[in-house]
């Protein structure tokens, strides 16, 4: 038995050379790097994207807390069909006219037209690793974010009187042709990338340009009823939710980092990702000095800490260093999002003199810190000038401004874009959508 025993053993040992020989066989080769950055990079836009998803859902909580209860479901129920819109239309037309590649339809200026999205098939990553360094179903993804976020920013200024059906129409044109045709100018290749524009995440290709269609429409849209007096005074409107409000902000704040930080565009190095942190600390540093900022200076101004300003503050700090998260230090990150702070602080109470009414502050955020965050970008970031950062802005704002201003004349003489007084002042939920979003409670 024991010779048995042992015969078998020694068999065993015998082929266990040949055993792992078979099973080194069978084994996958080693990714080489370029495989490796190709996954890193595709996973970046992934998660960089849901970060920018969500901050849809800190728009909608933003926006339905500053509004009126009587108008609450009206801004969500233009916050998640805006999303969708922007879905469909940057597939079908958006990101051809956006990433043309060399097949533009005007040279450095219109991209390619009716060229929807098509993604590489199952399986095929490992076989284009030579000719792109992520998926291009993770690129669409991450890009599609940008425009959504475009459209939210219009929505929160026009709130309150604006119909349901113009907006949505507003804003197939938005994200179908006019965010894709500006950002191509400088994001795909465009002439503004060929002048030496800079502008990292989108001050003025996402924000700034949000601003323009926003102040273009609230210009033809005309303010909320009893907003300004005929002497002069302007009538506060409280927000039906800042608890809302205030979880909204932290929300977008969250989702700033995906903006920012995956705006890296590549995270195969070691060198990327330490970018990317870079990008993260200096984005929350502009965001905490904003609020600080508005905190300070509301209550030297008017006394008291106006929580409202403060939360503005924050986003116009995050909007003011996304033009260039990745060149200043940390001490610069804080005095350009302190100043954007400030800026919203002044901002909103020289546009009520203008008697331009724009119920979230929006276009200070967006507009005017945007113009600040892309102009202070030559402060660090070595390549660029005052100048070329300037005529960036311009250029893309008179475009914006002009086309969304045509868009908005357009509409409001075909069917209007303003609901009829006695919705105004009833609610736009009762009005137009025949629901509240506080059944139980008196509407106010």
């Amino acid at each position: 038995m024991k010779l048995h025993n042992s015969l078998l053993l020694g068999a065993m040992l015998l082929a266990l050379p040949t055993m792992g020989t078979a099973q080194d066989a069978a084994a996958p080769e080693f990714a080489t790097f370029a495989d490796t950055a190709y996954i890193f990079n595709t996973l970046l836009f992934l998660i960089g994207g849901f970060l920018v998803f969500w901050m849809a859902a800190g728009f909608s909580m933003l926006e339905a807390g500053l509004v009126r209860s009587k108008n609450v479901t009206m801004q969500l129920t233009k916050n998640i069909a805006l999303f969708s819109i922007a879905a469909l239309m940057y597939w079908l037309i958006g990101y051809g006219i956006m990433y043309p590649g060399d097949d533009w339809t005007i040279v450095g200026y219109l991209g390619k037209l009716f060229a929807p999205v098509s993604l590489e098939p199952v399986g095929a990553g490992a076989d284009v690793v030579d000719v792109t360094y992520a998926s291009v179903g993770s690129d669409f993804f991450f890009q599609l974010m940008f425009v959504a976020a475009t459209a939210s920013i219009v929505s929160g200024t026009l709130a309150e009187r604006i119909k349901l059906w113009p907006f949505l129409i507003f804003t197939v044109v938005l994200t179908g042709v006019i965010y894709p045709i500006e950002a191509s100018w400088q994001w795909g290749g465009g002439w503004l990338s060929e002048a030496g524009f800079s502008d990292f995440a989108g001050s003025t290709l996402v924000h700034a340009t949000g601003g323009f269609a926003a102040l273009a429409g609230a210009i033809v849209l005309g303010p909320r009823l009893g907003k300004y007096t005929k002497e002069g005074r302007v009538v506060p409107m409280p927000g039906s939710n800042l608890a809302l409000a205030t979880l909204g902000t932290f929300i977008l704040w969250m989702g700033w980092f995906g903006f920012n930080g995956a705006s890296q565009l590549a995270m195969g190095s070691i060198g990327d990702v330490t970018d990317i942190s870079r990008i993260f600390a200096n984005t929350n540093m502009a965001a905490a000095a904003g609020a600080v900022a508005a905190l300070i200076l509301t209550q030297v101004l008017y006394k008291k800490v106006d929580l409202t300003m403060v939360l503005n503050g924050a986003l116009a700090g995050l909007v003011s260093i996304t033009a260039g998260p990745l060149d200043p230090t940390l001490f610069g990150a804080l005095w350009i999002g302190a100043v954007g702070g400030v800026i919203v602080v002044l901002a909103v109470p020289a546009l009520d003199k203008m008697k331009i009414d724009d119920v979230v502050g929006a276009i200070p955020v967006h507009l005017i810190a945007g113009f600040w965050g892309t102009m202070v970008v030559p402060v660090y970031t070595e390549g660029t000038s005052f100048a070329t950062q300037l005529l960036g802005f311009v250029a893309i704002g008179a475009f914006v401004f002009i086309f969304s201003l045509l868009v908005w004349f357009i509409l409001k003489a075909l069917g209007g874009i303003r609901v009829s007084e006695e919705a105004e002042i009833s609610g736009l939920d009762m009005a137009e959508l025949g629901m509240e979003a506080y059944p139980e409670f008196a509407r106010g």
